[in-house]
C-alpha cells in the first residue's frame, strides 16, 4: 500500500489530463471525474480510476485538485449538494489549479474553511507542453503549512513552484503572467508579419532573435506555430480572452494602469469575435495579418 495521499482530480481537459497522468506516473492513486467519457477512459487507461460523480471522486481523497476553465465552473463543482465542499472529508486539502478571479479564490477558501477543508489557489503557466513535460510554473496562494503539505504533489506537476502570499495571491500572479504572455505573443506576431513582408528568411530571423534580448519562452514555445501557421490549441484564445478580462478588472480595482494590456485585450477579443476563439493564442498572428491586408 502506498503512503502517498489519495488524489481526486476534477477536470480532465487539455491541461488536466496530462497533469493527472503525471501524478499517476509518480505513484499517486488518482480518482478523476469530468463530463466527457473519453477523458475518463483516458484516465483509466493511464492507470487512474474514473468516478461517476464529483461526490464519488472526492469522498475518500486526501487531496482534491481542480482544473476547470473559469470561475463559474469552479463555483459549480465546489458548491451545492453534489459539489466538493459537501462531499469531501474534513481535513482534506483542495488545490484549485484553474485560472479564475482572485476574489473567487478568496471566497472559496472561506467557504471551505467553514467546512474544515483547507484550500490553495495554484494556477499554472506553461501550456499543454508544460503540462505534458511536468515543467509548469505554479503560483500558489494560501498558508505556508498547506503549501508545505501540497509541495510534493505539485513537484510531480511543475518545475517552478512558489508560494506568493495569502489566498488569491496565486491568481493575482497568474493574471500578471497572462498579461505578459499576451503582450509578448502580440509583439512576436507583429514581428513575424514585419519580417515576412520585408522578405527576410523568417526561420533564420526568429532563431537569431530568440538568442538575444528579444528571446523568450513564448517565442521558444510558439515559434513553430508562427512558422507553420499551426494553431492547434495548446491554450485557446477563448481562455486568454477570459484571463485578459480578469487582469484588466483586477488592475482597475487596485488602480493600476494597463495601457498596452488594454489594447492587446481588445485584439484578443476581436480575434475571438471573428471566430478564432478555439485556436491557440498564437493565432494572434492572424489578427495582425488581417490588419496588414492579408485574407485569412
Amino acid at each position: 500500500m502506498s503512503n502517498l495521499p489519495k488524489i481526486a482530480w476534477i477536470g480532465l481537459g487539455i491541461m488536466g489530463s496530462p497533469m493527472s497522468e503525471n501524478l499517476i506516473k509518480a505513484g499517486y492513486d488518482v480518482t478523476g471525474f469530468t463530463l466527457e467519457q473519453d477523458k475518463l477512459d483516458r484516465l483509466a487507461a493511464a492507470g487512474g480510476t474514473a468516478a461517476p460523480s464529483i461526490a464519488a471522486a472526492v469522498r475518500d481523497a486526501d487531496v482534491i485538485i481542480t482544473m476547470v476553465p473559469a470561475s463559474p465552473q469552479v463555483e459549480a463543482i465546489s458548491y451545492g449538494p453534489d459539489g466538493i465542499l459537501e462531499n469531501a472529508r474534513q481535513g482534506a486539502l483542495l488545490i484549485d489549479m484553474s485560472s479564475i478571479t482572485p476574489q473567487t479564490s478568496v471566497d472559496l477558501a472561506k467557504a471551505a474553511g467553514d467546512k474544515g477543508i483547507r484550500v490553495l489557489d495554484a494556477p499554472v503557466s506553461g501550456g499543454e507542453a508544460g503540462a505534458i513535460e511536468a515543467v509548469l510554473s505554479i503560483m500558489v496562494g494560501g498558508t505556508q503549512a498547506d503549501f508545505d503539505i501540497a509541495k510534493p504533489v505539485l513537484d510531480a506537476l511543475g518545475k517552478t513552484i512558489v508560494l506568493c502570499g495569502p489566498h488569491g495571491s496565486g491568481q493575482t500572479v497568474k493574471a500578471a503572467n497572462q498579461l505578459i504572455v499576451a503582450v509578448n505573443i502580440q509583439a512576436c506576431a507583429e514581428a513575424v508579419v514585419f519580417l515576412e513582408k520585408s522578405g527576410v528568411d523568417l526561420t533564420a530571423a526568429l532563431d537569431v532573435l530568440n538568442g538575444g534580448l528579444a528571446g523568450s519562452t513564448v517565442l521558444t514555445r510558439k515559434k513553430d506555430n508562427f512558422l507553420n501557421r499551426d494553431f492547434k490549441p495548446g491554450f485557446r484564445i477563448d481562455l486568454h480572452h477570459k484571463d485578459m478580462g480578469i487582469v484588466t478588472d483586477a488592475a482597475r480595482n487596485v488602480g493600476a494602469a494597463l495601457p498596452v494590456g488594454a489594447v492587446v485585450a481588445q485584439l484578443v477579443a476581436s480575434l475571438r469575435a471573428q471566430g478564432d476563439g478555439g485556436l491557440d493564442h498564437s493565432a494572434l498572428l492572424r489578427a495582425v495579418e488581417r490588419l496588414s491586408g492579408a485574407q485569412v
